[in-house]
């Protein structure tokens, strides 16, 4: 899964090698002359893919997670059913009826909370979360280096926001959406909770986990891991990413706070990654872990649609908006950035409150939340937050650096006195993450009496034998986030018009490119030492609560307070699953079946 994933794109098809699992199951017992009349269909989430005169066979009914049980279809079959999950689907749905309507139940303003319009069946309450990586990469392509993230999510805000200047300009019904968040709130959720797992939180027990832990928040590599590697699951960090927790505290919370049902919530979730659609749809993510059994099922989603950066610019102009010339003062904006509080929310639509008090404070912080140093990298600070907590809680600590062999592969070591004491590494790109889980394969015995285990992986030899990686974070983008599948990329026309090349753009263009998009991901950084949660300037804390401007503290109590929200524990809110994905592709006579199929169908569906 990759940047080639839009619908304009898909000219390929399943060739019989790696045709889709799901049809065999609904193959006729025996084979039957055609019938005129007859026909097969595989429909994908309800809509018919292809149509073929063939024996009479019930329709295959293929959902996204069913084609994630097959190791060897990621072609066409997973690129149609991600591409259901677009800017056409955000405007069908918004179209589809009129929006649910968030209000006071009374005049006194002591908390309660109604919805109005839930007489339509078809009516939604719309939710949106945005993340810095897609704010960053529309910055650049709208100002360059001059641009900051803040202010394309300025922009954004206005774009989705229920008002007069965006989506709900046009449509049917004029909808648009009652809140429009950021995910780095969640992210700093996942980024205490992940150093937790880790490092193990006081007075909890450490981990008795294999060593290294391994990120777990780009779907890319994850769906890698359960399809190619599953000796590494177990490695995985159980933790949520920001998209999956602020999709869960957010269907969590309103169906508990508003009476209503997670099934009229409708979260669109905007993403640099293409992957991030195949997260929205794990059975793994839904109410069916937190409300029903505690099992993976086929539940509503906690994320019912995933865009793109690409995909903002698309659903704008679907609407006759083009994105860019949505209002935006870049001088006060910029300002903005570290100026006062109300000159920020002056700038921005006001959204309105959310319906619990404690929770709108996380949701929508005075101070916005930041990315952080640079040092954290651009996907989202997991290992640099994890290396600060294991400093933190060591006296004269410091944390050292070595580039590996290229520059997607970082080792970190925390040392004392020139001892290390805690060891981890960013690997990113595929061809790094391949080297990285060959070095975590286990040996297989000789069958040689008295032979070597073989294929194990070299280890280090003389004083650091025994110390291996503690954390390891693994993105599936060369360079992380920013270079997303769905970004904006150099040579798509709306930067092409903007940079005016001489040529057709190259590896230095996409280079600097790159670096214009990381300027704008950290055009809001903080001063060391600053922070948001559950502190006002200047008020004292102490040195290992305080992280990397998060206070640990006020992510517990507020975590432990949604727990109490929303009845349901902690392990079932925050945490998942993983499970290794086992196809019949290729083996037996349940392929030359498929392959006959395939054939009655004009060589593929």
């Amino acid at each position: 899964m990759s940047a080639i994933l839009s619908v304009d794109d898909l000219n390929d098809f399943i060739s019989p090698g790696v045709a889709c699992v799901r049809p065999v199951e609904t193959l006729p017992a025996a084979p039957a002359a055609p019938a005129q009349n007859d026909e097969a269909q595989v429909i994908l989430d309800g809509t018919p893919a292809a149509a073929a005169p063939t024996t009479r066979a019930e329709a295959a009914q293929i959902s996204l997670t069913d084609c994630l049980a097959c190791s060897g279809c990621v072609t066409s079959a997973e690129a149609v059913l991600v591409s259901l999950q677009s800017h056409a689907e955000v405007l069908a749905t918004l179209d589809g009826a009129p929006a649910l309507r968030v209000v006071r139940a009374d005049r006194d303003g002591d908390g309660a909370w109604a919805v109005e319009g839930l007489e339509d069946e078809d009516a939604k309450l719309f939710v949106a979360s945005v993340s810095p990586q897609t704010r960053a990469n529309l910055a650049a392509v709208w100002g360059g280096r001059r641009a900051s993230e803040r202010q394309a999510g300025i922009m954004m805000d206005r774009l989705l926001l229920e008002g007069e200047k965006g989506l709900a300009s046009g449509g049917k019904h004029k909808n648009g959406f009652a809140w429009v968040l950021d995910t780095n709130v969640a992210r700093e959720a996942a980024l205490v909770l992940g150093a937790d797992e880790v490092l193990g939180a006081p007075p909890a027990a450490p981990s008795t986990r294999p060593p290294p832990i391994l990120s777990s928040a780009c779907p890319g590599w994850v769906c890698y891991a359960e399809k190619t590697h599953p000796h590494v699951l177990p490695h995985l960090s159980r933790v949520k990413s920001p998209q999956a927790l602020m999709g869960t505290m957010l269907k969590t919370t309103l169906s508990r706070k508003l009476g209503i049902p997670p099934s009229r919530i409708w979260h669109l979730a905007v993403m640099p990654c293409f992957d991030k659609k195949l997260e929205a749809s794990r059975e793994e993510l839904t109410d069916e872990v937190w409300a029903g059994s505690g099992l993976p099922g086929r539940g509503v989603r906690d994320v019912d649609c995933v865009i793109t950066s690409k995909e903002i610019l698309m659903l704008a102009e679907s609407r006759g908006l083009d994105f860019f010339n949505i209002p935006c003062d870049a001088a006060a904006a910029a300002a903005a950035t570290t100026a006062t509080t109300a000159a920020s929310s002056s700038l921005a639509p006001v959204q309105q409150p959310f319906p619990d008090t404690i929770l709108h404070d996380f949701l929508f912080p005075t101070r916005p939340p930041r990315q952080g140093p640079r040092a954290a990298g651009t996907s989202g600070g997991l290992l640099h937050h994890v290396l600060q907590c294991k400093a933190a809680r060591i006296p004269g600590a410091e944390i050292q650096t070595t580039r590996g062999r290229n520059a997607d592969v970082v080792e970190f070591v925390v040392a004392v006195d020139g001892e290390p004491v805690f060891k981890a590494a960013r690997y990113y790109g595929f061809r790094n993450i391949q080297n990285l889980v060959r070095r975590l394969k286990p040996a297989r015995p000789s069958r040689m009496p008295g032979g070597k285990p073989f294929g194990s992986a070299r280890r280090p030899t003389g004083k650091s034998a025994s110390l291996e990686y503690g954390y390891v974070e693994v993105m599936a983008c060369p360079g992380g986030c920013t270079n997303g599948g769905g970004q904006v990329k150099v040579d798509d026309p709306v930067v092409l018009a903007r940079k005016q090349f001489r040529g057709k753009p190259g590896p230095q263009e996409q280079k600097e490119w790159l670096a214009e998009v990381d300027e704008a991901y950290f055009s809001c950084e903080e001063p060391d030492g600053a922070t948001r949660n559950g502190l006002v300037d200047g008020q004292d804390s102490r040195s290992d609560d305080v992280v990397g401007g998060i206070s640990r503290s006020y992510i517990h109590d507020t975590l432990a307070y949604w727990c109490e929200v929303t009845g349901i524990s902690i392990d079932r809110l925050a945490f998942t699953t993983y499970r290794e994905v086992i196809s019949d592709v290729g083996k037996g006579t349940e392929a030359e079946n498929v392959v006959q199929l395939a054939g009655k169908a004009g060589g593929g569906w």
